[in-house]
């Protein structure tokens, strides 16, 4: 019992730690851009939103990888495992050259399907073009940092993480403001400032994959063959992640939308929870990693038995987690929502909002670990997406057009309403768990 929780520690919580450094520093530069003016903000929030859908399927891609490298890690099937790194590095990369190529080309046709405000278009333009730069860096950084969790060494990426923030931070500092006899840039030195730390991340993530290999006393085999898996059997697993991911992000669009029709202070309040609902979401992120890795591994193994009780081993643990970080919330929640410079009702609409969060964080929990870790990890992806699209687009949904447009309920009572999806969903999840359906070892169908 105690290796197997230093196992889930050593997973879980790099994981967390960098989702909550990249959280944190992201504020910081959120401040320093602020600082800019509306069309700076409003420039790089388009481009951020380009960049999203480029972040969903590299996301799609890097899960895909951690399901086959673990499994095949637990099989003892090295060439396989050396094959799914490079097969998905490979569509890493020709997904970021198609990006960048994109975005190089006629950035100005993309921002302009955002905005036809002039400066607003030119700023997000140059912002675009440079940023550009470092795609296919953030993309190789990626695949080989989930091959580096798979292999135990989830520390390495944490590490890269933090001097990566670090450099992103210090050079926008520099480079906005033209401090540290640098030159004053605004926006695009926000945007040299982020290629230049992906440049980073990327070398140190190279060098922290080389010394893993040294370390582990493992030989890389380049090759692009997968004899386990047929390259329709790998769509089968890629296709739903991408939908369900997908689908989120309409549906999210679709809550923005429906609150940001309901008042200023209303969608003001709602705002304010981002930061803190994020970083939670963030930290408790790791039993999912470790969820999705470690029973990988014992699925790969053939240890069916063993993949089960462990399964519901990371599910104490995280739960455990989840109740602890909710009771913080509710009893933080005031200090947080104070730190904002807001009318009371701003002030009260946050407090009440982070009161619904805290109730649903056992929940959202147990979804991340179940939906998005275990049931993902046996790669039959459809168990996860068709509960995914049934807790949306049917019950979540539904109930936020109703309640907001027919019934005219308030935000709070709007969204304690709707989040009764993540209920649903985790008892579907809980569900297919239980029938061990998803269990499965790739390459014996």
């Amino acid at each position: 019992m105690k290796d197997f929780t230093k196992e889930v520690i050593g997973i879980a919580v790099p994981v967390a730690l960098q989702s909550l450094l990249a959280s944190s520093f992201s504020i910081v530069d959120q401040l320093m851009i602020g600082s800019l003016g509306a069309d700076a903000i409003a420039s790089i929030g388009i481009c951020g939103n380009v960049w999203l859908i480029f972040n969903v399927v590299l996301g799609v891609v890097a899960t895909v990888a951690g399901i086959m490298i673990s499994q095949f890690i637990g099989a003892k099937e090295e060439k396989e495992v050396w094959s799914s790194l490079n097969v998905n590095l490979l569509i890493t990369v020709i997904i970021a050259v198609l990006t960048t190529w994109v975005a190089r080309k006629m950035p100005h046709a993309v921002i302009s399907l955002y905005t036809k405000d002039d400066s607003v278009l030119a700023l997000g333009a140059d912002y675009l073009m440079i940023t550009s730069l470092g795609i296919i860096m953030l993309g190789v950084s990626t695949i080989l940092s989930t091959y580096l969790r798979c292999r135990e060494h989830a520390n390495i990426p944490l590490i890269v993480s933090f001097a990566g923030i670090i450099l992103n931070t210090a050079l926008n500092y520099c480079l906005i403001y033209g401090k540290a006899f640098m030159p004053q840039l605004g926006v695009k030195g926000a945007a040299i400032a982020t290629v230049l730390s992906e440049t980073l991340t990327l070398i140190l993530t190279l060098s922290g994959f080389i010394y893993s290999l040294k370390k582990d006393k493992v030989r890389p085999v380049f090759t692009l063959i997968l004899k386990k898996i047929s390259k329709l059997e790998y769509l089968k697993m890629m296709a739903p992640i991408l939908l369900s991911e997908v689908g989120w992000g309409i549906s999210q669009a679709i809550y923005s939308a429906t609150f940001g029709n309901m008042g200023v202070d209303d969608l003001a309040g709602y705002t304010i929870t981002y930061p803190i609902q994020g970083m939670i979401c963030g930290i408790l992120s790791g039993f999912s990693a470790a969820a999705a890795i470690i029973v990988g591994k014992k699925l790969g193994a053939k240890e069916y038995d063993e993949a089960y009780r462990t399964s519901k081993e990371i599910m104490k643990l995280g739960m455990m987690g989840s109740v602890i970080f909710a009771v913080l919330l509710i009893i933080l929640s005031d200090a947080y929502v104070s730190l904002y410079s807001c009318n009371t009702v701003i002030h009260s609409v946050a407090r009440s909002m982070l009161m619904v969060f805290a109730i649903y964080t056992p929940v959202k929990v147990a979804n991340m670990i179940v939906g998005g870790g275990i049931l993902k990890s046996g790669g039959n992806t459809y168990f996860v997406m068709a509960i995914d699209m049934f807790g949306t687009w049917l019950v979540g949904v539904p109930l936020c057009l109703i309640t907001a447009k027919v019934l005219s309920l308030d935000i709070v009572t709007v969204y304690a309403i709707f989040s009764v999806e993540e209920l649903v969903r985790l008892i579907l999840s809980i569900i297919v768990f239980r029938g061990k359906k998803w269990m499965k070892t790739l390459g014996l169908g």
